[in-house]
């Protein structure tokens, strides 16, 4: 019995001990996360840049849609019919075509999202009682982007001619309504988020690759090595660079592979163009990988740098959310980010069958994003030996 105070008092010392040193490695950690300032900065930036960004930006339903119309007769009723359509919110008539062809060709390379096509002799076959035809045509490679503006063109036009003279006043639409879903007819999502998961994949894959890649070289202390041999930073870079461009191909090839074979997604373009065009978009997110790691000085900060640019990619490039939904400011950000320009030209050649000549905008936007990020890197990665 006389041993048990000098046990209690012993458990009394050991349990003050434990937290004393706890306490002195959590003084110990947040003195060592104060002097990274990277993270520090991360902390702050990442919820409040991420949070107000996709608050505003991100909208499931898009509004004021690019539209082509092609009257072949100048009338009081095609003028109402666009109105009614243009006051739906939905629909944002931005080009009046001349031809059929017009109205394809701007379909093809994405400039409008749907075309309104009015008849010689509409509106006279209006009034004589009969039920003519009004042809709508959407590109159908983005269903979340036009399924909205489909479900509400009846209603709409329901009520456009009531006040028109002449047109006799019925209790049902008093014309046909012809929906053309090109290049998706059956609206299936898979043909949509399978060539957008090639750009995706892509994209998480190579900038964490070469991000880690040089941190890694840095944090066991043989970058020392690299740099004591006669080799230039762009050496560096390309030599860091050039292997996982094949694994990127790699991983593309056998993406596409899948949805062909088990997703039934067609591939109407040239796949050498699809490939030479992924090899485009492979470099320019390995530059922007290599770019992080001039940044960051441990691979987790490294992780954190790519996770703050791939989730941007992934919300704001048109793959989960339509570009046309978003406000004006978030798509010109849009326009900043490859994998934006990069589903435009992988849906355009699987979906649309497009030529590599009608993909140049898309190709010189990538080009010019990837000979910036690399001219910065560089310059980085010399002021870091210095």
């Amino acid at each position: 019995m006389s041993h048990m105070p000098a046990i209690k008092r012993s458990r009394h010392r050991g349990f003050i001990g434990f937290w004393q040193r706890t306490r002195a490695m959590t003084i110990k950690e947040f003195h060592q996360l104060r002097r990274d300032r990277v993270s520090c900065a991360l902390i702050i930036l990442a919820p409040l840049a991420q949070t107000l960004l996709y608050g505003y930006a991100v909208n499931t339903t898009p509004r004021h849609l690019p539209t082509a119309a092609l009257l072949q007769e100048q009338s009081d009723v095609g003028r109402s019919v666009l109105k009614a359509l243009e006051n739906s919110g939905f629909f944002d008539f931005t080009r009046q075509s001349r031809s059929e062809s017009e109205v394809d060709r701007l379909l093809e390379n994405g400039t409008v999202k749907f075309a309104i096509e009015m008849p010689a002799g509409f509106e006279r076959a209006l009034r004589r009682g009969n039920r003519p035809k009004l042809l709508l045509i959407a590109d159908g490679t983005d269903p979340i982007a036009t399924n909205a503006a489909l479900g509400a063109i009846g209603s709409v036009l329901q009520t456009a001619l009531q006040n028109d003279r002449g047109v006799p006043p019925r209790a049902a639409l008093p014309f046909d309504i012809r929906i053309h879903a090109r290049y998706n007819p059956a609206g299936i999502n898979s043909l949509n988020i399978v060539p957008g998961l090639v750009g995706t994949l892509l994209t998480m894959t190579m900038v964490v690759f070469t991000a880690l890649s040089v941190t890694r070289e840095t944090e066991r202390s043989t970058m020392e090595g690299l740099l004591a041999k006669p080799i230039k930073p762009i050496e560096i870079m390309l030599g860091k660079i050039i292997p996982y461009v094949f694994v990127g191909l790699v991983q593309a090839m056998l993406t596409v592979a899948i949805g062909v074979s088990l997703f039934g997604v067609p591939i109407h373009g040239s796949l050498f163009s699809l490939a030479m065009l992924s090899v485009l978009f492979i470099i320019s997110n390995l530059s922007i990988g290599y770019f992080f790691s001039t940044i960051a000085r441990s691979q987790l900060q490294a992780l954190q740098l790519c996770s703050m640019f791939i989730l941007p990619n992934m919300l704001m490039s048109g793959f989960m959310f339509p570009i046309a939904g978003m406000p004006r400011w978030a798509q010109w950000v849009s326009e900043l980010l490859p994998l934006t320009h990069y589903l435009r030209i992988v849906r355009g050649i699987m979906l649309k069958g497009m030529r590599i000549e009608a993909l140049e905008i898309e190709a010189l936007a990538l080009v010019g994003l990837m000979l910036v990020v690399m001219t910065i890197a560089i310059m980085r990665f010399r002021k870091t030996l210095d």
